[in-house]
């Protein structure tokens, strides 16, 4: 059963990949949104800010993180570890502004103010801006990592064939293989009976 634990590792590429390229979203957008006026104060392209940091960059690495496990592993398990922390990346995307200022009451790290656009108004600005970079980029995440959650999980008839294959390599020709084992041949085991019919029954008149 050991080895069912073992998968392809094509098994969590498309979703690992994902989830890297989600997660550099995450971490650097906010940073590089200045540049474009898009997303949120300071006004500064690449400024440290403790919001940036605890609220992009943290959960943008666990996202990261956990598409580099998911691509290079061929562990369930480690597969399966790296979707979790997948998900408790993008959750924190979504959640981590609200948690941050209603439950830990620390009003320092907050993601800022919208920047200011000529092109849309201040709350369609802030909307979309918290969809990119929060709200829709962490719910995107948890999707696609509870997605490589179910793909770790399942076991396909392809990984119990793969396993009844090396424990048994004659099993791709079961008729040959029993006949082989179990059956052997009968020379020089069951010799013919000799024949006796001339002996025991002489021809008439003899």
């Amino acid at each position: 059963m050991n080895d069912l634990a073992s998968i392809p590792r094509s098994r969590g590429a498309v979703c690992g990949l994902l989830l890297i390229l989600l997660g550099l979203w995450g971490g650097l957008a906010p940073l590089a949104g200045p540049y474009y006026h898009f997303g949120f104060t300071p006004d500064k392209a690449w400024a440290y800010t403790s919001g940036r940091l605890y609220l992009s960059v943290v959960p943008g690495a666990a996202a990261l993180l956990g598409g580099l496990m998911m691509l290079v592993t061929r562990s369930r398990a480690v597969g399966i570890a790296g979707a979790v922390l997948g998900v408790l990346g993008g959750a924190w995307f979504i959640a981590g502004s609200g948690f941050v200022k209603a439950v830990l009451k620390n009003t320092s790290v907050s993601i800022g103010k919208p920047l200011e656009s000529a092109n849309m108004t201040a709350a369609l600005q802030d909307y979309l801006a918290r969809a990119a970079l929060f709200f829709g980029l962490g719910a995107l995440i948890v999707f696609v990592a509870a997605l490589a959650i179910g793909r770790f999980s399942l076991l396909a008839a392809r990984d119990v064939a793969a396993v009844e294959a090396d424990a048994y390599p004659y099993s791709s020709q079961p008729e040959q293989f029993v006949a082989a084992a179990n059956y052997p041949t009968t020379a020089g085991q069951f010799p013919s009976a000799p024949d006796t019919t001339t002996a025991q029954y002489p021809p008439p008149g003899g």
